[in-house]
């Protein structure tokens, strides 16, 4: 069904004809109609969206609670160029460093204590730390 027909319960016209004067006789029906069709489009649009919430929460892993002064490694993924007389990709460390965490900014994102050789912004997503345990 088209996004035109569930909006207005028919199909666009393409020729133009006048307005009709005077009450419609079919007025109660096509209300009943346009309820219906708007229920039918609401309900598939929950089932949709139950199921995309399904396999999103698959994917999902649970998130790491960090705390202010937890020692944290940050991922050189993102890092190839910052990453001075380390040329050969392969043999990067994973992870570097032992880092303070200064701030908590939100559940996804932390602010860290870098030193000055790492040119990165102080605040950096959660992913791209794992927790020191040691």
């Amino acid at each position: 069904m088209s996004p035109f027909k569930t909006n207005y319960g028919q199909d666009p016209r393409i020729e133009f004809e006048g307005r009709k004067k005077g009450r419609y006789a079919g007025t109660e029906k096509f209300i009943e109609k346009m309820k219906e069709i708007q229920e039918e489009a609401k309900a598939a649009l929950g089932k949709v969206q139950a199921d995309m919430k399904k396999y999103a929460d698959k994917k999902r892993s649970d998130i790491e609670e960090y705390k202010v002064g937890d020692l944290v490694m940050l991922s050189t993924k993102d890092l190839k160029y910052q990453m001075v007389g380390r040329r050969i990709e392969k043999l990067i460390e994973r992870f570097i460093g032992l880092y303070k965490i200064k701030e908590i900014i939100s559940s996804n994102a932390v602010k860290l204590e870098l030193p000055s050789t790492v040119k990165i912004h102080l605040v950096v997503n959660v992913s791209r730390i794992r927790q020191y345990i040691g």
